[in-house]
């Protein structure tokens, strides 16, 4: 409605700018001596007399009708309005719209920063809420103050008010929002209203080895138990070749909070999640295929499919554990991603018993379909357990068959393009939780693995089907699980998964030295 005002108003100045002026619309404006001396014959200037009679009638006719062509010399800017005029018209805009109209140029930016505009709109804000319709003295005499007070301030102080105590509420609300945690998970429960407070979104930013940008908005977005999947798909990639990193960002509108859906054309603020060489992408960093597409992995977390066929992008699958998600999505800059607050170590009052309480969440999914979801509790640790400066927690052991499980349909990591679609066989998201006796994520991660076939006879004991094994590895750990494929009944069966725990992240967690 603000901006169609302003339309409005540079509409109706542009048809004034357009009207033929008066008689003698070179220099003779309407009622300036000029005008009135050429009409009585006084001089302009020593030596010079202006016409009178018939001949300056027919003059000024021909002027006027000079006056009348359209011409480009007398096409109207916005900027060629006076700054009184351009004051007026941006006094309707709403603040996102301000922000907006700031970038056009320097004069524009200065204008758009008058704290007159912007203590009204904190104004109209951040005013007590009245349950009474007589307006309080008190509340008046502080906008009066305020509003002879806004010329002593210095340009944009307003604006920096009001960003301020915006960001502040709605960070306020997400905070309500994710305090209640899962149980066995340890995450927020309400991830989704948390998004749609927010209007966090993720966009992927692809970078040429000549400086170019090509920035993509994601095209699907699901949400997981403990992890959020992005996918970007389209036809407008930029070619490979051309191409040296991609950065995965996090996008918030700068007014959050509106009821107004989040565009790619309002003011929004990028939020350095992680920076991905594209270069990596060689055989060594290859999941999977078919006879469509290769798919590649680069961790944390991310899945680039090639077309066979062309060597070039057919989608990007960003998977992101929801542990820090909102924080590592709105709070970073968009050159620096955001930091984790420095852990202070939590003394262990029994060091002698190792690791001990420790609970852990691990999903395996793709497209929407889950094939494990288990939560374990009561793990544990001692220090016998030490292998190769890693710490052994062990899940699920040969030894006892109750604690098997199953893989419940097919495993495949799905994805999806304009025009097609398919399976990767053998390969699935894993989302892994490991909570410690604290109740504390101690390590999260997402991302594609792959069930591989075992090339040798396995260490434990033999069962009846061929086996196959999962391995993940980062900084803070490493997973190996076993796996026993059932002929009968077409599954497989998971016989054996362990965490190896990095000692020096445990040393600086607990402030221990094993």
């Amino acid at each position: 409605m603000a901006i169609g005002r302003g339309r409005l108003l540079q509409l109706q100045w542009q048809c004034l700018l357009a009207r033929p002026p008066p008689l003698g619309c070179f220099g003779s404006a309407f009622g300036s001596p000029g005008a009135a001396a050429g009409r009585a014959g006084f001089r302009t200037r020593p030596g010079a007399m202006l016409p009178s009679g018939p001949a300056a009638l027919s003059r000024h006719a021909r002027q006027d009708k000079v006056c009348r062509r359209p011409s480009a010399g007398c096409s109207a800017s916005l900027d060629s309005l006076p700054s009184e005029v351009l004051l007026k018209i941006l006094s309707y805009l709403d603040a996102a719209a301000l922000l907006c109209a700031g970038c056009v140029s320097r004069r524009f930016y200065h204008l758009a920063n008058d704290n007159f505009i912007w203590i009204r709109l904190y104004s109209a804000a951040f005013s007590p809420k009245r349950s009474h319709w007589r307006v309080d003295p008190a509340e008046k005499m502080d906008l009066s103050v305020n509003l002879l007070s806004a010329g002593d301030k210095e340009a944009g102080y307003w604006k920096k008010e009001y960003l301020t105590k915006q960001i502040a509420s709605v960070k306020a609300a997400l905070a309500q929002v994710l305090k209640p945690l899962h149980p066995n998970t340890g995450l927020p429960v309400k991830t989704k209203e948390a998004l749609r407070v927010s209007g966090l979104g993720w966009v992927i930013i692809l970078r040429g080895a000549d400086g170019r940008e090509y920035t993509m908005e994601h095209a699907d977005l699901s949400v997981n138990d403990s992890s959020v999947t992005v996918a970007w798909y389209g036809k407008d990639w930029p070619p490979l070749a051309t191409l040296s990193t991609l950065d995965l960002c996090g996008v918030t509108p700068v007014f959050m909070g509106k009821s107004r859906a989040p565009s790619r054309t309002r003011p929004r603020w990028h939020s350095l999640i992680t920076k991905y060489q594209l270069s990596q992408l060689t055989e060594s960093s290859a999941v999977g295929g078919d006879r469509l597409m290769r798919v590649f992995c680069l961790p944390p977390g991310l899945v680039v499919g090639l077309w066979k066929r062309e060597e070039e992008l057919a989608f990007v699958m960003a998977n992101l554990h929801l542990h820090r998600l909102v924080e590592r999505s709105m709070l970073g800059s968009p050159a620096v991603p955001y930091e984790l607050p420095p852990h202070t170590p939590v003394s262990d009052d029994s060091p002698e018993r190792g690791l001990h309480g420790y609970r852990l969440h691990v999903d395996m999914h793709s497209g929407g379909v889950s094939c494990l979801c288990g939560s374990f509790r009561n793990l544990s640790a001692s220090k016998g357990y030490l292998e190769n400066e890693y710490m052994k927690l062990s899940v699920i052991s040969f030894k006892n068959n109750t604690e098997h499980l199953p893989l419940i349909g097919k495993v495949g990591l799905s994805w999806k393009t304009n025009s097609f679609d398919g399976c990767i066989k053998s390969c699935s998201i894993m989302d892994l939780t490991l909570l410690e006796e604290y109740g504390q994520p101690f390590w999260c991660f997402s991302s594609p693995v792959c069930v591989r076939c075992c090339p040798g006879p396995s260490d434990g004991p033999n069962f009846l089907g061929e086996a196959y094994y999962v391995d993940y590895s980062d900084s803070e750990g490493r997973l190996h699980m076993e796996l026993v494929w059932i002929e009968e009944t077409e599954e497989y069966f998971i016989v054996s998964l362990a965490l190896y725990l990095r000692l020096a992240k445990v040393n600086q967690w607990f402030g221990t030295e094993y």
